[in-house]
């Protein structure tokens, strides 16, 4: 089930698991499994990654990797499915997304021996360039009634939805703005106008999507079987400079 109306859909090549995704939504529709379960499930095999990494099995790395981002496709397709759109969910799936990305490039440096300030540029890296993705992604779903539980500002905690408790909401929400805050702000300085775009076409998303969480963990899982462990850190850092292009790109698209 898209995010997005059909005549505005785009190729995203970071949501390569929406079909798996999809049929597991539909085998979990008329069970008692919630979305939560399936974020949780993820988180575990975010985990199950780790272990392998630290093993040296990269093609079983890969395969949770993947699992993992069609997982994370699911909980929403699930969420939909059901009727239970949910800021506890969103803000779940984000928080975990943020930590499982940190502890798999410090597990990465941990098995080069690289630096680790160059992992945390890394993480900043692969940070702000989701968030860029996000940002554009979440104008368009909001410009054309798609689904619309994430906001294209996140400053104030939402009123909690049908079926869950403010308390929590409150809670996740602190823990989404420290992890995903400083990088919103970040994004938000560089293209301040992007929320007045009138021009954001499908060719352009796509290339943007190449910043989603599941390509990134595609990317890394096969470097890792290409035997290019070592270049994984510096290849976020160096990629970043895409966020310069994309957002040049997206001025003069709209011609500001």
């Amino acid at each position: 089930m898209s995010k997005l109306p059909k005549e505005n859909r785009f190729l995203d090549l970071s949501d390569y698991g929406r079909p798996a995704a999809s049929v597991i939504a539909k085998a979990l529709q008329n069970t008692s499994f919630t979305p939560i379960h399936v974020t949780l499930l993820f988180v575990v095999c975010g985990f199950v990654a780790i272990y392998y990494i630290l093993h040296e099995n990269y093609w079983a790395t890969t395969l949770f990797l993947i699992l993992k981002s069609i997982l994370d496709a699911a909980d929403g397709e699930l969420a939909r499915l059901k009727n239970t759109p949910s800021y506890t969910g969103r803000y779940l799936d984000s928080i975990s997304d943020s930590v499982l990305n940190l502890l798999i490039l410090i597990t990465i440096w941990y098995s080069t021996n690289g630096s680790l300030l160059y992992t945390f540029l890394a993480f900043f890296g692969i940070q702000l360039q989701g968030t860029l993705y996000n940002y554009y992604y979440v104008i368009l779903r909001n410009k054309y009634n798609g689904d619309t539980t994430s906001r294209i500002f996140e400053k104030e905690t939402p009123i909690a939805l049908n079926g869950e408790k403010q308390r929590d909401v409150d809670i996740l929400f602190s823990l989404y703005r420290l992890l995903y805050g400083v990088f919103d702000k970040i994004i938000y300085r560089l293209d301040k106008k992007a929320v007045e775009s009138t021009h954001l076409p499908n060719w352009f998303m796509t290339a943007v999507s190449t910043f989603g969480l599941g390509f990134q963990l595609l990317i890394i899982g096969i470097m890792l079987v290409m035997g290019l462990r070592e270049y994984i850190i510096p290849f976020f850092i160096t990629y970043s400079i895409f966020i310069f292009i994309f957002i040049g790109v997206r001025k003069f698209l709209n011609e500001e």
